[in-house]
């Protein structure tokens, strides 16, 4: 296959991750990139053979590329995506798609202007071992009529969030951890569930020093009916658990970071009254972590919509907004259709 010819903005951090994910594919070829931080700079020329350059408006004009690579902070975004759009680059950018309401209207409409490929940073559950299990069992009746979920994302990153840091800033980190992590929980839930519509939610601001939420606990209903609870926490140990309770049985999923691994376990009931112990869950498919950057190579190579793409980005932040919009104030807020 021919490789796509990339260059990127963000290549320590995350960017580091992103980078090895794209020598995994060997489908991109990594022109040159830029980044203010010089170490990593020297770590993408030396891993990838990327050529460092000085600026990201330098980085848009070398000759011959045909994507943009985003791994930058959420604040910078949508004014990349932007850039690179109206250059006539594709664009694969990291989650979360960006901060407001008024740049999902501007990256949707550029999309629709250019025809481009814009690509999502979210995982693709459609590739991943856990996600294709769970959706295999809501979809077999195993869990029979499923009455509600409950979904916790949390880790201590609040905590280390300084003054000046964008994440501290409301106005680019709306909901605090629901924007950072919980817009990866809310893609998933929308891969098993479908839209979002309404969110009632409340969010506490004073736990930390920042001026965004500590604390985020929300209630979603789907255009479906299913109502369930999401909370997100960026001020508390490490805590990644999804449960879902079925007239028939109970699924648990219970997410651990480093060596634990990932742990599935199911809960039959029994109208008879005796003890309903947990059942381990084997998990027996196969996960891709490449999967969203083959299906963007494939979708600028061979045409058609990315997963995840602009639209699944953007479905996953309006949630936010509404979140946000119902903690302020104190009502039921509908989720922006897209």
């Amino acid at each position: 296959m021919k490789k796509l010819r990339v260059v990127q903005v963000g290549v320590g951090g995350f960017g580091g991750y992103r980078r090895e994910r794209m020598r995994e594919t060997g489908l991109f070829e990594l022109v040159a990139a830029f980044d203010l931080n010089k170490d990593a700079l020297a770590a993408a020329q030396k891993d990838d053979g990327a050529k460092p350059v000085g600026s990201f408006q330098e980085l848009l004009e070398q000759p011959g590329i045909e994507a943009l690579i985003i791994s930058t902070g959420a604040k910078f975004h949508a004014e990349q995506t932007l850039a690179a759009l109206e250059r006539g680059l594709h664009v694969f950018v990291e989650k979360p798609l960006c901060s407001t309401p008024d740049e999902v209207r501007a990256l949707i409409a550029a999309q629709k202007k250019t025809g481009l490929v814009v690509g999502v940073g979210h995982g693709d559950h459609s590739h991943d071992a856990v996600s294709a299990t769970i959706q295999k069992i809501i979809a077999d009746g195993t869990l029979g009529t499923i009455a509600t979920f409950e979904k916790t994302t949390a880790h201590n990153g609040g905590l280390h969030i300084k003054p000046g840091d964008w994440r501290g800033d409301p106005l680019k980190n709306p909901g605090g951890m629901l924007f950072q992590c919980g817009v990866h929980a809310l893609h998933e839930l929308m891969f098993y569930f479908g839209p979002i519509r309404e969110v009632f939610s409340q969010m506490r601001y004073d736990v930390h020093t920042t001026q965004t939420a500590d604390v985020a606990c929300c209630v979603l209903r789907f255009e479906s009916g299913l109502i369930g609870t999401l909370n997100a926490y960026h001020v508390t140990p490490y805590r990644h658990t999804f449960n879902l309770f079925g007239t028939k049985a109970n699924l648990y999923r219970d997410e651990r970071f480093f060596d634990e691994g990932v742990k599935l376990a199911l809960q039959v009931t029994r109208l008879d009254g005796s003890k309903e112990p947990h059942q381990p869950v084997a998990i027996t498919e196969k996960s891709d972590a490449c999967g969203n950057l083959r299906s963007f190579y494939n979708a600028v190579r061979n045409g058609g919509t990315p997963y995840p793409s602009l639209l699944d980005g953007a479905r996953a932040v309006e949630v936010v907004f509404a979140a946000e919009e119902s903690a302020k104030t104190g009502k039921l807020v509908k989720v922006n259709a897209l």
